[in-house]
């Protein structure tokens, strides 16, 4: 099989596990196998509350998936920059730190090592607030570090997975059987119609039906699903065409299409292909080609520590070593915790002075706490908690 056979086999099996979850599994290795890794998984981490869970994998070891949760989350250097990267983008170990650096921090010794993982490529599926969901394969000695066509191969499969992820946490579906397709997504509370390749709707859910008849950001004209906003309209016309035409097709055209209603909510639509491996008979059943789900979204409130990020233009080392100094100490408490020399931390730290314009870690801690918000405590951030802790360490400045 070439590449072309492998990618769009692998694509089909990607959208059906959108429909059973119990086949991500089987998925998850095909993927690490396409993109020239041992492992991989699709998880989620916070870099605040440093926990996270994993919810797909293929390859990995139990007990270690056990101990980065437990304690390697905060002292993986990759934390907080996966957390900042743009939604989609392939990040590596290079992209964030050097990799001599990297082999010298506890995290890579003691975690990474033992395993015989040299790399690791990730990209983000998801944000909210406080964490991340997360797309990554491991690379081992065998693969090597990462490379360009590592990279190349990633931004082939990462849209599909995002949108298989995406769909899937909508309808949760335990299988796709066409005879009960439509009777259980007429439960859901997100709007869901099937179309066909020209748009034109052949089955509605309730919630789909409120959504037209309300003829506001979205509606039939001629029994076609619509949008009121002309660039999107052509949007998903180009999107539900490629749809017709197969998986692979899909590309990354409209992972999750913005729709903004006459009263300022926002909402948006997600699309599913129907047109091959196990969706195909649902599609064939309703003479559909793709399913379109549409949801209200809620604008998430920023996190304090990208708000921090953000307001001082630190990079995500440096936020890095901004919560380390707050949640540890000192600089070689927190050297220690992060696994690099204190050289290190104090060249941070000095960046972390300018930036701020403060003199002394024990301002830095005020910095982070001047973020905090009531709000907080109910979003599993740690950092008032850590704040509060720190407040009672004994800083000392470089």
């Amino acid at each position: 099989m070439d590449q072309a056979e492998q990618l769009s086999e692998l694509i089909s099996d990607i959208y059906d596990a959108a429909l059973d979850s119990s086949l991500w599994g089987g998925v998850i290795g095909k993927t690490a196998r396409f993109v020239g890794g041992s492992a991989a998984a699709i998880f989620s981490k916070s870099p605040t509350a440093g926990n996270g869970h994993v919810y797909y994998e293929s390859g990995t070891d139990p007990h270690y998936r056990q101990l980065y949760f437990d304690k390697y989350v905060k002292l993986d250097p990759s934390t907080t920059s996966h957390y900042f990267a743009d939604i989609g983008q392939p990040i590596a170990v290079a992209d964030f730190m050097p990799y001599r650096e990297f082999l010298k921090t506890r995290f890579y010794r003691e975690w990474a090592r033992p395993q015989g993982i040299v790399d690791f490529v990730s990209a983000v599926l998801d944000k909210s607030a406080t964490s991340a969901a997360m797309f990554g394969v491991f690379r081992s000695e065998h693969n090597g570090v990462v490379d360009e066509e590592t990279r190349r191969r990633m931004r082939l499969i990462v849209p599909h997975v995002r949108r298989a992820v995406l769909v899937g946490r909508l309808i949760e579906l335990k299988s796709a059987e066409a005879a009960a397709f439509a009777d259980t997504l007429d439960g859901l509370s997100a709007g869901m119609c099937l179309v066909d390749a020209a748009g034109r709707i052949v089955h509605a859910n309730v919630a789909c039906h409120i959504i037209l008849d309300a003829s506001d950001f979205l509606m039939t004209i001629g029994g076609r699903l619509a949008a009121r906003d002309p660039r999107i309209d052509q949007a998903l016309r180009e999107l539900l065409a490629f749809a017709g035409i197969g998986d692979a097709a899909i590309g990354t055209q409209g992972i999750a299409l913005p729709l903004k209603a006459q009263d300022g909510a926002c909402y948006v639509a997600h699309v599913l292909p129907l047109t091959s491996g196990a969706r195909r008979a649902t599609g064939i059943a309703y003479a559909a080609t793709a399913a379109v789900f549409i949801r209200r979204v809620a604008l998430e409130a920023l996190s304090p520590p990208e708000v921090i990020a953000r307001s001082y233009k630190l990079t995500p080392t440096e936020l890095r070593v901004l919560l380390a100094i707050v949640e540890v100490g000192g600089v070689p408490e927190v050297a220690v915790a992060l696994g690099v020399a204190e050289t290190t931390i104090k060249t941070h730290l000095g960046r972390l002075f300018v930036k701020t314009g403060t003199k002394r870690q024990a301002d830095l801690v005020k910095v982070v706490a001047g973020f905090a918000t009531p709000l907080i405590g109910q979003r599993s951030s740690s950092v008032p908690s850590a704040v509060a802790s720190a407040q009672n360490q004994r800083h000392h400045s470089t």
